[in-house]
């Protein structure tokens, strides 16, 4: 990157004020495929429409695609347009008609309808937890469209331990709350590995996971419990990736956090070492994820994607 436009880059972080995002510039939709028939997926979008290259922005298992307006803010405000999906099952996408369709396979088919959506021949691709499985895939085909790769806080071999943490959690899940506040509280309990967040983050992350239900008075979680079905997938137990890894031929950033429970030290320096394209940084005061709200950890990931 050049000085210039690292100093550009670095005002426009500054000028944000985290606490605060604003509104997504623009929701869209499209129909999804899957054996039992056609769901909506819907996402938000961000920036100008005349970017040759968007960012891709995909969320963690139980998650969705607001997680990512402070990060698509920055970018936007530095000229990128940023397409953040909600995957079927979670946020305002529709939910699949069969449980067992909630695998990577169907991801990978979502996202790909999204791309070409987009009309664009190049995307670069942040991936929170599952977004970065997903992206490890599509990056790692032959002829893949992605060019930037950031990985948050996964890695190309999952061991069970982890993902049997986040699969307890899902099977207890409240269906809904009888106020927003319930639903931050349980938010905060649950993501305790993303760190110390501010209040604004936590308010943010309940407010675009549950829907006020008038009729039953109460906030229903955007979030289908069938979701649980992956966690007996052969998809996910245990899920090694490494061939579409060694296969990425962009340039990868992995995130990496210092407490994570689904992303080892070891196996970061295993990813760089089967992929020489690949750098880490790791924020030591979280675990799984980083939740990429912080200014600092926007600013790495803005750097990234910025540069020459």
């Amino acid at each position: 990157m050049s000085q210039d436009a690292d100093t550009a880059m670095s005002v426009a972080v500054r000028a944000i004020d985290p606490e605060t995002p604003a509104p997504a510039h623009r929701v869209g939709r499209l129909h999804g495929l899957s054996p039992k028939g056609f769901h909506d997926l819907a996402y938000t979008d961000w920036g100008p429409l005349d970017d040759a290259r968007p960012i891709i922005c995909v969320h963690g298992l139980t998650r969705q695609g607001r997680d990512f307006d402070y990060l698509a803010r920055s970018l936007a405000a530095a000229g990128r347009r940023v397409i953040c999906p909600d995957l079927p099952g979670r946020g305002r996408s529709g939910w699949l008609a069969n449980s067992d369709d909630y695998a990577l396979p169907q991801y990978c088919a979502d996202m790909n309808a999204l791309i070409a959506r987009l009309g664009v021949s190049e995307v670069d691709w942040v991936g929170t937890s599952l977004g970065g499985m997903i992206g490890m895939i599509m990056a790692g085909f032959s002829g893949s469209m992605v060019r930037r790769l950031v990985i948050n806080d996964i890695g190309p071999y999952v061991s069970a331990t982890g993902l049997k943490r986040i699969g307890q959690y899902i099977g207890s899940m409240p269906s809904s709350f009888a106020t927003i506040d319930e639903a931050e509280a349980y938010l905060r309990n649950v993501l305790a590995p993303y760190g110390a967040l501010a209040d604004a983050h936590w308010r943010h992350l309940a407010e675009h996971s549950v829907l006020r239900d008038d009729g039953e008075q109460r906030y229903r979680m955007l979030c289908d419990p069938a979701i649980a079905t992956a966690f007996r997938s052969t998809w996910f137990y245990p899920l090694n990736l490494w061939n579409y890894w060694e296969a990425v031929g962009g340039s990868v950033l992995v995130l990496h956090g210092a407490h994570s429970d689904l992303l080892s030290f070891d196996l970061t320096q295993e990813m760089k070492k089967r992929n020489r394209h690949t750098s880490v940084f790791s924020f030591d005061d979280c675990g799984h994820v980083p939740p990429l709200m912080a200014a600092d950890q926007i600013d790495v990931v803005t750097r990234f994607l910025l540069r020459d």
